[in-house]
């Protein structure tokens, strides 16, 4: 018989990201992260290829990448309240973890299942990050998918993407349940 662990089945039945925008300091300490990240690095890695790494942008940083996206979206014709919204997301951010996908040449692990990986790693560091007490967030946005931000930015290169950018902090109030999946309606059940 399985062995449950009900406290972490519940965490995961219960579990609720808290919006980026509500998030503050105190923001998790370098030896408060490594615990998250190192969670996180235990996702799923067909091969183990590692095909993911990981940037912390903390305040300065944040502020540095919150003027090129108004520079990127500016030069790029971005509609201003996208643009707005793209920029904050930096600028009032105070602890983000950009998630890298990076593709590793292999044989046996096809370039779609190295990018599930890099998702798989940015739901568990999400999950770590609440799991410790933080709020947290996974977040893209127009910025992280743009070429000239992601490199002058954050120095990715020409192969590299960004999964996710998981932004950690002490939540202000509790966000309100919303509407979830109906399993029933997702499901097939295979017998034979």
């Amino acid at each position: 018989m399985p062995a449950p662990n009900p406290a972490a089945s519940d965490f995961l039945q219960t579990r609720r990201s808290r919006p980026a925008k509500t998030l503050t300091t105190p923001v998790p300490a370098h030896p408060e992260l490594v615990p998250i990240l190192t969670a996180a690095a235990r996702s799923p890695d067909h091969g183990k290829l590692e095909p993911w790494r990981f940037i912390v942008l903390e305040k300065t940083a944040l502020s540095r990448l919150a003027e090129l996206a108004l520079e990127c979206g500016t030069a790029l014709g971005i509609d201003p309240g996208k643009m707005h919204k793209g920029v904050s997301q930096y600028k009032d951010a105070d602890l983000v973890v950009a998630v890298v996908q990076v593709p590793r040449p292999s044989q046996k692990v096809p370039y779609i299942e190295q990018v599930y990986s890099a998702g798989a790693v940015c739901l568990a560091m999400l999950n770590a990050a609440l799991a410790a007490g933080w709020g947290a967030n996974w977040l893209s946005g127009w910025a992280s998918h743009d070429r000239e931000f992601v490199t002058r930015g954050l120095g990715l290169s020409t192969d590299e993407t960004i999964a996710g950018m998981i932004h950690i902090g002490t939540e202000t109030n509790a966000p309100p349940e919303r509407p979830r999946p109906d399993i029933s309606a997702l499901t097939t059940w295979v017998s034979e």
